[in-house]
């Protein structure tokens, strides 16, 4: 099986953070009640007659630049036909040979840690179609046109991807750059971002092999599960004799597999052809410029930057600057207590495993940088211990508030009092003979041990450090 490589295109479509759709004034604003935010353009009423709006076509520029394309000066909606119920019109307003966007790329890591560009055969802009909500006791279902007609850029990545890992990358890449530069918020769990994924296995050193594609998917778990499963089911067709046909399959997220949907269609199939009801796009070199010039400081730079002026691990500014709201997070909290290693200590574990625990993505954290830059210099001068501060942590993502007034409240200020220390101290070394035996044979992990029953006993309040020095002078005596 290992002389088979898999070979990954991935089709991603970002909903653009416009006010407004790409070719009528409704709001885009998400989870309104069904059939609120329509009009007879986005629901293509006879003679409703569609106009561009002029920020998708700004917010794609600044996609492609950030992506390293080239930016077409002449380019043009397209007609993509096909029908669906949830696409009012029957057709599909989009772009077929004169994308905005061409041949650009994003740098990732391949799976040894290398650093491997993806390139990006186009960037163009289309208009989402409307969502079906089914009724799941077999009553039908019923069409919501809100999501008609909200602007998309969909990025065509070339078949450059050769895992799931790398997929994962770089699908987490282009989430990190289009927040960055502020033109979709990529909330996955509303539909802001999604992948078509394209799936192929071949033996090295022959074609490619017959693809499958994967449509709307909206998880980074669900993609790189079902990259794993296609690639293993499409080798065992190949090793049984089985023809591999093109076809569009459904994931199945809890049985974890793919089903057949219907054969794969071609640009054929469609039947573009120039939309008549809207001029071409013509673009200056000045405007494209005038874009560049705005850009805002991309994750690589700021990388870059986190690593040579602050000094972060690489390891630490990869994860710091995969998002923006959680690199925000940090500049803002890091420059507040001036202790920007603590602070990227507390965001790269106890924030990310409540996160992770959570199900939450970073946008999505209550608390704001001035909190926990409060906390960090709480810990710093010594008022609450790391220990307490886990405690805070968590009372912060319950409930946010004032961290000096959560320890007030919780009774959680550190003991730094020498007596109350001290009877502590003694206690645990009446307590604990046999630890104080074995410390002066020699056993070093005693005294950790020993620390740890006072801190225990004092519920995390007293100065580890204090403990830590009166521990060895009682020890020594």
């Amino acid at each position: 099986m290992t002389d088979y490589e898999v070979i990954v295109g991935l089709e991603v479509h970002a909903e653009l953070s416009t006010k407004t759709k790409i070719f009528c004034s409704c709001p885009t604003d998400f989870g309104a009640e069904p059939n609120t935010h329509t009009c007879p353009v986005c629901m293509a009423m006879p003679g409703a007659l569609p106009v561009l709006n002029e920020k998708v076509v700004e917010y794609a520029v600044k996609a492609g630049l950030a992506t390293n394309c080239t930016i077409s000066l002449d380019s043009k909606n397209d007609r993509k036909n096909y029908f669906y119920p949830d696409n009012p019109k029957s057709y599909q307003i989009s772009q077929f040979d004169k994308p905005l966007c061409q041949n650009g790329y994003v740098e990732i890591e391949d799976d040894e840690g290398n650093p491997k560009k993806i390139r990006i055969l186009r960037i163009h802009i289309e208009e989402d179609a409307g969502k079906l909500n089914h009724n799941e006791f077999g009553g039908g279902s019923l069409v919501d046109l809100n999501r008609a007609g909200v602007p998309l850029i969909e990025i065509v990545s070339e078949p450059d991807i050769r895992s799931s890992g790398e997929a994962d990358r770089y699908i987490k890449k282009l989430k990190s750059i289009l927040q960055y530069i502020e033109v979709s918020d990529c909330k996955m769990q509303e539909g802001s971002l999604r992948a078509d994924v394209n799936v192929s296995v071949h033996k090295k050193g022959e074609p490619f092999g017959t693809r499958h594609e994967m449509k709307n998917m909206s998880s980074f778990r669900s993609i790189v599960r079902a990259i794993d499963y296609e690639k293993e089911e499409q080798i065992d067709d190949y090793e049984s004799g089985k023809e591999v046909i093109q076809e569009t399959k459904r994931w199945d997220d809890l049985e974890g597999r793919t089903y057949s949907m219907r054969d794969k269609e071609n640009a054929d199939d469609y039947r573009y052809f120039p939309e008549p009801d809207l001029v071409a796009i013509r673009l200056s070199e000045k405007y494209i410029e005038d874009i560049r010039k705005s850009l805002p400081e991309l994750p690589e730079s700021r990388k870059e930057r986190y690593i040579n002026e602050i000094g972060l691990s690489l390891k630490d500014a990869n994860a710091i600057t995969s998002s923006k709201a959680l690199s925000d997070m940090f500049e803002a909290a890091g420059k507040k207590c001036n202790n920007y290693k603590s602070v990227c200590n507390w965001l790269n574990s106890d924030v990310a495993r409540i996160l992770n625990e959570e199900e939450m993505e970073p946008e999505e954290i209550p608390f704001s940088a001035d909190q926990l830059a409060e906390m960090v210099s709480l810990i710093d001068k010594g008022t609450i211990s790391s220990a307490i501060g886990k405690k805070v942590l968590e009372e912060l993502f319950n409930n946010p508030r004032n961290p000096e007034e959560i320890i007030k409240e919780k009774g959680w200020i550190q003991i730094s009092d020498e007596g109350e220390i001290k009877k502590v101290v003694m206690q645990i070394l009446e307590e604990n003979p046999q630890s104080v035996s074995d410390y002066k044979a020699g056993k070093d992990k005693a005294l950790g041990f020993l620390v740890g029953q006072a801190m225990k006993q004092t519920h995390g309040k007293a100065n580890p450090k204090m403990l830590n020095e009166m521990f060895i002078e009682e020890l020594k005596k």
